[in-house]
């Protein structure tokens, strides 16, 4: 650890690191990395379209259904980095590309997910404030376990075991939650957006059962939006889940309260590309604009001035963070596994 003479003491402990970010050239866009990226995915989105189309009525097309499931989730990636300005500068080439392929490519509602996905970085774990942590299935605290009831009660019990098998629905989570969001009186650009979200449900159940016989489209859907779910839960569960909830109680600073809830994930090249770089998850949060190629090279900067100021950063492999995160979740719900004391006794 440095001693405390030899860092610059100047501003905040995150204004003293943003400097040096600043400085390394990290958060300087990078529009080749991006233009390479929309051409490959663009490709790659046509041609498994093209593939399903030449395939015709064949059960091969389940291994198109999750090679789909897998571009459906990098082009989630991709409009996430849009929706944080990753790609452009301004406002308006961020919407348009988002909504192109968020809304129009894979049917999840780009504005109403960009502003809940600002709301959890703005706030992350924190109970009262971040969606994400929202008891509406899941419980993330023993708080919530003592104020729930219904089916997140139910859930709770087992909930590390239930976790993953729920992940099967969470595509069709987002799309419900997408169309639902456009009827509220606060929704913005509904027309667009709505336009768009009934475009990609037209083609794409269309084409499936156009293609495929009624049984072997069912199996298609539940194939491709039960991977698709699976693999975008998959992608946030390590970043947060079984990190430290916050409350109204918890008073952080805005360095503290990104790197405490915060998980890193260890890899090479693999886990990058698989988790979309948002296995750099701190230095996600803490400079949430910064192009996603950055984050790598950012990460010992910002792992080096933690230990600096002696705040705790957690950086696990990817197998680990599943265990930290499922022991958390059955822990949370251990309460409800005690047996019932007998009366009169």
């Amino acid at each position: 650890m440095a001693s405390p003479g030899k860092l610059d003491t100047r501003g905040s402990d995150f204004a003293r690191l943003a400097r040096q970010i600043t400085d390394a050239g990290l958060l300087d866009r990078r529009p080749f990395y991006y233009a390479i990226r929309m051409t490959i995915m663009a490709a790659v989105y046509l041609g498994g379209w093209a593939l399903f189309i030449w395939l015709g009525d064949s059960w091969l097309q389940l291994l198109v259904a999750v090679a789909l499931a897998v571009v459906f989730a990098q082009l989630g990636f991709l409009a996430h980095d849009l929706g944080h300005r990753q790609v452009f500068r301004t406002r308006r080439p961020s919407d348009i590309a988002g909504l192109i392929i968020g809304n129009l490519g894979i049917g999840l509602g780009w504005g109403w997910w960009t502003t809940k996905h600002n709301r959890h970085h703005a706030n992350p774990n924190h109970e009262d404030h971040d969606p994400d942590v929202s008891p509406a299935v899941i419980v993330w605290s023993e708080d919530q376990v003592a104020r729930s009831n219904g089916l997140p009660r139910f859930v709770a019990k087992y909930q590390a075991y239930w976790f993953f098998p729920l992940l099967t629905l969470e595509a069709w989570h987002l799309h419900i939650a997408s169309v639902k969001a456009l009827f509220k009186p606060e929704a913005k650009r509904r027309g667009p957006e709505l336009t768009m979200l009934v475009t990609h449900f037209v083609l794409y159940f269309g084409l499936v059962f156009t293609i495929l016989p009624v049984g072997k489209a069912l199996l298609f859907l539940i194939v491709h939006q039960g991977l698709f779910g699976i693999y975008l839960g998959s992608t946030f569960a390590p970043n947060h889940k079984g990190m430290p909830i916050l409350t109204a109680e918890d008073k952080l600073d805005f360095l503290r309260k990104q790197v405490l809830t915060s998980r890193n994930v260890r890899g090479g090249l693999f886990t990058d590309v698989a988790l979309g770089q948002l296995n750099y998850q701190i230095e996600h949060h803490l400079f949430p604009n910064m192009p996603a190629p950055n984050l790598r090279r950012a990460q010992p900067i910002v792992e080096r001035y933690c230990a600096e100021i002696g705040v705790d950063y957690l950086q696990t492999g990817l197998v680990e963070s599943y265990g930290q995160a499922l022991r958390h979740l059955h822990e949370v719900g251990a309460a409800l596994r005690r047996p019932l004391p007998i009366q009169g006794a």
